[in-house]
């Protein structure tokens, strides 16, 4: 396992004892995600209600600096100096440029965002299907899609995994206690061990906010070193 991620892991099961049997499902988790990113691929992440919060606040944390700053490296500004203009400055100051203030990403897709194909989709073809059309125009095989649930039973979600599994993708679920649907159709399973809905909202936060750390120290950080 790498230090950073073990670090990240043990942190989380030291503050909230009650993610201890999710350290591996969140090691597979950040496998699958790391790798996916590594090939040049992309996550895809969707949920319903305060769900589509979550997946828009993830999205959030990938793709600008979450606690590192992550600053372009130096040969890709050099590559896009002088094409974007300067900003004016304060009196007495330079003009900044656009490209010192930006910050590397990883590629994140949130499918709750697009309005008007989401209005289009219900209007025209299916509720269930509103994430599902989606995958289908985005995904590529070496994607991952993250679907959110707190029932596990969310039918657009599940829709989303089927057609997401189907096109090559890997599927990683972020659900609670329960038994619900989308699990069949989920590599990997983060669970929040309630069953109440506030709660596994509460626990989705602290598990997806570790992944991101995660995440985010593995490509942007020291470099990982690995145990054993």
């Amino acid at each position: 396992m790498k230090k950073a991620v073990k670090r990240h892991l043990d942190t989380l099961v030291r503050k909230h004892a009650r993610f201890e049997g999710s350290r591996t499902a969140l090691e597979q988790a950040f496998a699958v995600m790391e790798g996916s990113f590594r090939s040049g691929g992309k996550l895809l992440v969707c949920g319903n209600g305060g769900s589509a919060s979550d997946a828009e606040h993830i999205v959030g944390e990938l793709m600008k600096g979450f606690r590192l700053k992550r600053p372009p490296e130096a040969a890709s500004l050099r590559r896009l100096k002088g094409r974007l203009p300067d900003t004016a400055g304060l009196p007495g100051e330079p003009a900044p440029s656009c490209l010192d203030r930006l910050q590397l990403g990883l590629p994140a897709i949130s499918l709750v965002s697009q309005t008007a194909l989401v209005t289009a989709v219900l209007n025209d073809l299916a509720a269930d299907a509103v994430f599902a059309q989606q995958v289908l125009g985005y995904g590529n095989p070496g994607d991952v899609l993250l679907g959110i649930s707190t029932s596990g039973q969310t039918a657009n979600v599940a829709r989303a995994m089927e057609v997401a599994r189907t096109l090559g993708l890997a599927t990683v679920a972020l659900t609670g206690a329960g038994e619900g649907r989308i699990r069949a159709w989920s590599d990997v399973v983060l669970a929040s061990p309630s069953s109440v809905t506030d709660e596994i909202q509460e626990d989705h936060v602290k598990m997806y906010h570790t992944l991101c750390l995660m995440l985010e120290e593995e490509f942007f950080g020291p470099e990982s070193e690995t145990e054993g």
